[in-house]
């Protein structure tokens, strides 16, 4: 996995909690410092972590799957992708955009992780790819991206929570595509 394709996997990664952050901006109004720091280091924290937890469970049955492998990566991204998608054109949920406490933060953070734990499953199925680096780029990007969507969200609202769930389900399910492509023309 090549160093744009990692950058690219993040950015889809963190269009969930851009969403969630652009709600919760919408919901505060006025935006602080502390709460643009705090939704980033919640997303971007938990983004980091799911990931290393997938790896470290995909590394861990490696052997048992390596033969179908490549159909584990698509299968995996093409869902959380689609998903995306289809939650993308569905009813807005009842929330507790407006709260930075711990449990509703914590909550938040886990809920918008679930599929970069996906990908850090496929992270291990996948030949050459530089684990600290992935890792380190979808903490990082999620991190400034979230911060980013508490401050636009205060700005202008939650409308474009939406496009960003799409924008993001469609790169996730191209990434699967492209995965499983380049191994059938392989192999």
């Amino acid at each position: 996995m090549e160093a744009w394709e990692i950058i690219i996997t993040a950015v889809s990664l963190a269009m969930d909690a851009f969403a969630v952050a652009l709600c919760k901006g919408a919901a505060a109004g006025r935006v602080k410092i502390k709460d643009m720091l705090t939704v980033g280091v919640w997303f971007g924290g938990a983004q980091a972590l799911m990931p290393l937890i997938g790896f470290l469970l995909g590394s861990a049955f490696l052997s048992l799957i390596s033969s179908f492998d490549h159909w584990i990566a698509f299968a995996l991204l093409g869902f959380i992708g689609v998903n995306m998608l289809v939650e993308s054109f569905g009813k807005d949920e009842e929330s507790h955009c407006g709260s930075f406490a711990f449990g509703i933060m914590l909550t938040m953070a886990v809920a918008t992780s679930i599929d970069a734990l996906a990908v850090g499953i496929t992270l291990a199925v996948l030949p050459g790819v530089n684990i600290p680096l992935a890792i380190g780029a979808i903490g990082v990007i999620t991190f400034i991206l979230s911060a980013l969507g508490v401050k636009l969200g205060g700005e202008f609202g939650a409308r474009y929570k939406k496009w960003a769930e799409r924008v993001g389900g469609i790169v996730l399910v191209g990434m699967g595509i492209k995965i499983l492509l380049e191994h059938l023309i392989a192999g």
